[in-house]
């Protein structure tokens, strides 16, 4: 609860027309100035504002009126309730400045690119879109597809670094756990991937097949073919 009452002038015109605090204690209380009360009791000011008694809503009690009443200096403290009403949280898309709305679908492609385990509603939450504006750029059927760049959307100003790694946890918490015996897919550590071995591996050349078993040839075979080849020659010339 705030530390000025709710409705701080109809308080403060009800304290002046029933009890006898000064003006001082009036305005110290309903965060007004004095001369803004001294206003009010006089008629120049809050003509026709109805007052409202704190005692009833909860703000002030009879104890704390009588104890400011009785010494001057006092000033009054506002009653806290004990009981804490949430904040009504607007439901919806979070809101986009105009300036930033053309940056949307590049932060949305940024989403589904790096971060596939992210739901519909978790995007809409972080960047304020539409259900149909994410599977549109899914699955590349969205108008400007062509010339989208994946951006983040932290980097953009859509959402805060905490909010999307929170949704990221989130997404990591409810997704699938990996059958028994299937080991999960991770990318492999630095060291594995910067060994001398590893290096070796992925810029040697490969070697060129040889042939385990070369074609033996047949020299008979070979001649033989020399052999009727002369024959038909000969036969042509004496005809």
């Amino acid at each position: 609860m705030s530390n000025a009452p709710l409705m701080p002038k109809a308080t403060a015109v009800w304290l002046v027309d029933n009890t006898a605090l000064g003006f001082d204690q009036i305005a110290a209380f309903c965060k007004l100035h004095p001369l803004e009360v001294k206003a009010i009791a006089d008629g120049e000011a809050a003509q026709g504002i109805k007052g409202m008694d704190p005692v009833l809503a909860g703000q002030l009690t009879r104890e704390e009126i009588e104890k400011a009443a009785n010494n001057p200096s006092y000033r009054m403290q506002i009653f806290e309730s004990k009981v804490r009403v949430p904040e009504n949280k607007r439901k919806g898309p979070r809101y986009t400045p105009v300036s930033r709305r053309q940056d949307r679908p590049n932060a949305i492609l940024w989403l589904v690119r790096y971060h596939p385990e992210l739901l519909d509603a978790q995007i809409m939450r972080l960047v304020g879109t539409t259900k149909p504006t994410i599977e549109a750029i899914r699955t590349r059927t969205h108008w400007n597809s062509a010339h989208l760049d994946p951006m983040d959307p932290v980097t953009l100003g859509l959402c805060s670094q905490i909010e999307l790694d929170i949704e990221v946890e989130k997404a990591a918490k409810n997704a699938p756990k990996p059958m028994e015996g299937e080991e999960p897919q991770t990318l492999l550590s630095v060291d594995e991937t910067t060994s001398e071995d590893a290096m070796a591996a992925a810029f040697a050349t490969p070697a060129p097949k040889t042939r385990e078993v070369e074609e033996e040839v047949d020299a008979d075979a070979v001649f033989a073919n020399f052999k009727s080849t002369g024959d038909s020659d000969e036969d042509e010339d004496e005809r």
